[in-house]
């Protein structure tokens, strides 16, 4: 069985930090991407952010870039997501998933997507 756990959010003042860390176990393959997704209330889910295999290839939505950084321990099977300067619009629930076979490049449909996490709420106050 693969699991996909998030942990890391929390509440923070406008302008604070927070790191979220996903850990992915069960998984038999050896390359995958895994990127970061969330969903505010009454919104669609969203990509935030990934990650190929390699780490050579990452992908940030514009309201995020300069804020929030990816990275990656293929190793220990973990991504983060270290998350800078939030906004109150940065409000919602934290997604991460893992792609088989994404080595060089992120993938470019959320439906590319196998394994998901359970979220973890991120809440910036004004």
């Amino acid at each position: 069985q693969v699991q996909v756990v998030e942990s890391g959010g929390g509440l923070v003042q406008a302008g604070g930090s927070l790191r979220l860390s996903c850990t992915v176990s069960g998984l038999t393959c050896d390359s995958y991407a895994m990127g970061w997704f969330r969903q505010a209330p009454g919104k669609e889910r969203e990509g935030v952010s990934c990650i190929s295999w390699g780490g050579d290839s990452t992908y940030y939505t514009d309201s995020v870039k300069g804020r929030l950084t990816i990275s990656r321990d293929n190793g220990k099977k973990t991504v983060s997501l270290q998350m800078e300067s939030l906004k109150p619009e940065d409000t919602a629930v934290y997604y991460c998933a893992a792609a088989d076979g994404w080595l060089y490049t992120c993938p470019e449909e959320n439906g590319e997507y196998n394994y998901w996490g359970q979220g973890t709420q991120v809440t910036v106050s004004s």
